[in-house]
């Protein structure tokens, strides 16, 4: 892990020091190289409700490959004749974004993808138990251990980039799992192996444990990760996959996908960088602008309070200390908003300061004589508690001017 802020302190950021202390780095087997691989096209577009047209993926590429994402899951051939024809699109682009899609262990799956250009595939195969158990039951584990090691096999002969994806990997029966890794790769070559928290129901100490018994099956495997959010635990479960030795995270922008979502992409990139130090080559100034198209393309808004670009995560309503952050806003936010492309925003309301309403008038364009300002202040108070909530700027500005009027 490479940095130069053993304090915590960066010219965007301020964090923990302790990050970088000898005992927490030497639990630690960070690759040299991190690769994000993002799959909003994909599985974000698996949200219930969401449906990205043609023109949305394309432009979705686009602006993620000016981010300096690694790889971009365009889609799934399968899904639609539309489909299709964004990923090819999207393949013929020259982004420098290396383009993927998710293929099922089909030949006609997997055929499909080198037609539409795809650089590589992620080829998904059964392995949690549940889904032995009451889905894939046609199956035995000897069907599906030949069908990958076929499925890898004609991926190869294709040229394609080839990522294994078992299915529910953190549900799966270790005994099997093993059985269908060690077997696929003494057989052929996948390039990877992306160790697959498909509900979200492991904890991060548990991933490492995977990855550690993988690398005793198979020392040499490049590793992959791919979380869902059902307990909330995604990021931190990709970011100690890399702590294990994850070379490539995967994630989808506003932590869309299935249920509650995939991992944040957007929040597992300021993670790496700033709170571990890892130098990846993204325009982080962009991450704003991404997040709002996704946003828009979606229909889904981000959080209130989600982290990096949720609506408050920059935002600063109490009176105490706002001078403060006007002037040194890392000594209460851990990054500068200007970092990923935001500003810093302050509200007025129930929890405001005179300090507040200074600033505000600052922000507008407005003055105010001083000694009008705690006067503003309490008719500030009393709105919120009327209409529970912060005010607007339209409303803020009425109330300073009422109080000029009347003086």
């Amino acid at each position: 892990m490479k940095s130069n802020m053993l304090d915590g302190k960066a010219d965007n950021w301020w964090i923990s020091e302790n990050n970088f202390a000898a005992k927490v780095k030497d639990n630690m087997n960070i690759p040299q190289r991190i690769m994000t691989h993002d799959a909003t096209l994909r599985d974000g577009e698996q949200s219930p409700g969401v449906v990205f047209s043609r023109d949305d993926k394309i432009a979705i590429a686009k602006a993620l490959d000016e981010l300096g994402v690694d790889r971009i899951e365009a889609g799934m051939p399968a899904v639609s004749e539309e489909d299709a024809d964004a990923i090819r699109t999207i393949a013929s682009l020259g982004l420098n974004a290396k383009i993927m899609v998710f293929c099922r262990a089909r030949e006609d799956d997997i055929k499909r993808a080198k037609e539409l250009g795809a650089w590589g595939i992620v080829l998904e195969v059964p392995s949690g138990y549940p889904r032995l158990l009451h889905q894939f039951t046609k199956w035995s584990e000897d069907d599906i251990c030949k069908l990958t090691i076929e499925s890898v096999q004609l991926a190869k002969e294709l040229g394609l980039y080839t990522v294994l994806f078992p299915m529910d990997a953190t549900r799966a029966k270790l005994d099997f799992l093993k059985k269908l890794i060690v077997g696929t790769w003494e057989k052929t070559s996948p390039d990877s192996l992306a160790v697959v928290d498909t509900t979200g129901s492991a904890i991060p100490l548990s991933i490492k444990y995977l990855i550690e018994n993988i690398k005793t099956w198979i020392p040499s495997v490049p590793i992959e990760v791919h979380t869902h959010n059902d307990f909330g635990l995604a990021v931190a479960s990709t970011t100690a996959a890399v702590e294990a030795g994850a070379e490539v995270v995967h994630g989808c922008i506003n932590g869309l996908g299935s249920r509650c979502g995939n991992a944040p992409l957007e929040q597992i990139m300021v993670t790496l960088r700033t709170l571990y130090g890892i130098n990846l080559p993204v325009n982080f100034e962009k991450i704003a602008a991404v997040s709002k198209l996704v946003a828009e393309c979606s229909g889904i808004e981000t959080g209130f309070n989600q982290p990096i670009v949720g609506k408050v995560a920059f935002t600063k309503e109490t009176g105490m200390g706002m001078d403060i952050v006007k002037k040194n806003p890392t000594v209460l936010f851990p990054l500068l908003p200007k970092f990923i492309g935001r500003e810093l925003r302050f509200s007025i309301g129930k929890k405001s300061g005179k300090a507040s309403v200074t600033m505000k008038l600052e922000e507008l364009g407005m003055s105010l004589d001083d000694a009008l300002v705690g006067e503003v202040l309490r008719r500030i108070k009393e709105m919120a508690l009327e209409v529970k909530r912060e005010l607007t700027d339209s409303e803020f500005k009425q109330i300073v001017e009422t109080v000029q009027a009347k003086q």
